[in-house]
């Protein structure tokens, strides 16, 4: 019988886990590494190895044992990674890429280089630079964005330059930002790409996504998008120019915005599974966790194909409790054909903590809507 690799992830969170449930179907060995003895990919993971993946100890410790490494994460310590692959380890998507896509900066940098529209922006290193720098860019409305270690929301204020100069002590970061033109957004929109070792590429059906403010967590996302196909195409487009000037292979998703003259501009990119592809496990004949499990196999790419109009709810902790939670409504709702949960594994909730999503398939938008809605309203998360 052929070899079949044993795949090494770091992290084991929720996109680990649904990754090991497709790879459980190639009879794949998967090897996880976090910190947490009971993150989600642990238990059905093939292995897992407890330690940081801030560390080089571990991650050298993952890349003994497995023949290929990928992430679902991207706070991991770049440079044991980038000695792995110098030595000849097959890490996928290439960590010289991962590295780019830490520092915010450097993302919005790699945009410019290339040609792709992104928000106009200036990097500042201290609080001092913000008020001129904005001068220049001549903005009112602005986002600043920490260049490292922001995610999910956290490391993102949305500010003015009034505020900046008449209350400078408000200024929320002292560390390197980017400070961004604010584009007012008609609709937030991604596209996930998967590109195999021999530069083949394809697109998933271009979603279009609804956040909670307050949190900036997606709350919705509907697939397809409610946009032109012309539109579409020129999403779809500026995708595949992204991930063909990143010059490697892997799964990447692209956050794109479309303004209110309908202008796209390339947000950020995330070069892993996304939470804007949940949808496809039921929705498109090969996941976006099928679709990395064959680039890292070196099979042919999946068909991408989207069965029926889909939306995913992601399933948050309630705002006012930590602790054990049951789902309130989970019955209700799972008496309406096309309506599917995963649960992800985390015994806990917190305040607005991603604990599992909701797919929902119906025949058409208007149907969706209805459905998505309905589960919206239903489903909640409660304490035991």
């Amino acid at each position: 019988m052929k070899h079949r690799p044993v795949v090494g992830i770091i992290g084991g969170g929720q996109l680990g886990r649904m990754f090991i449930e497709e790879a459980l179907r190639y009879n794949l060995k998967c090897i996880v590494l976090d910190a947490d003895k009971n993150c989600p990919a642990s238990v059905i993971a093939h292995q897992h190895i407890v330690g940081s993946i801030a560390e080089a100890g571990p991650l050298l410790q993952l890349a003994e044992v497995c023949d290929v490494l990928t992430y679902e994460i991207e706070h991991i310590f770049i440079q044991p990674l980038l000695e792995l692959e110098k030595q000849g380890k097959k890490l996928i998507p290439s960590p010289r890429i991962l590295q780019m896509v830490q520092d915010k900066g450097l993302q919005k940098k790699f945009y410019a280089d290339n040609q792709i529209p992104t928000a106009p922006f200036k990097i500042v290193n201290h609080p001092t630079e913000w008020r001129n720098a904005l001068k220049e860019m001549g903005v009112q409305k602005f986002a600043a964005k920490l260049c490292r270690e922001g995610y999910d929301g956290k490391g993102v204020a949305l500010m003015t330059i009034d505020e900046v100069i008449n209350h400078p002590e408000k200024i929320p970061f002292t560390a390197q930002t980017v400070l961004e033109k604010f584009i007012p957004c008609k609709k937030e929109l991604a596209v996930i790409v998967g590109r195999d070792v021999h530069g083949n590429m394809k697109t998933f059906p271009v979603c279009e996504m609804e956040f909670d403010e307050k949190a900036n967590l997606v709350t919705f996302l509907f697939s397809p998008a409610q946009i032109s196909d012309a539109k579409k195409t020129e999403a779809e487009q500026l995708a595949l120019k992204v991930v063909e000037a990143l010059g490697g292979p892997g799964l990447f998703a692209i956050e794109i915005f479309m303004d209110n003259d309908e202008k796209l501009w390339v947000n950020e990119m995330a070069p892993r599974p996304h939470n804007s592809g949940h949808h496809t496990i039921e929705a498109c004949y090969t996941s976006q966790y099928e679709q990395l499990l064959r680039i890292l196999l070196q099979q042919p790419l999946g068909s991408t194909e989207q069965l029926k109009p889909a939306a995913m709810i992601n399933i948050l902790g309630n705002k006012n409790f930590s602790g054990a939670y049951y789902l309130k409504g989970e019955e209700e709702i799972l008496k309406t054909e096309g309506v599917y949960i995963h649960m992800y594994g985390k015994t806990t909730s917190k305040p607005m903590r991603k604990l599992g999503h909701v797919t929902v398939m119906a025949n058409s938008i208007e149907e969706l809507k209805t459905k998505a809605r309905m589960v919206a309203d239903t489903l909640s998360v409660e304490g035991v």
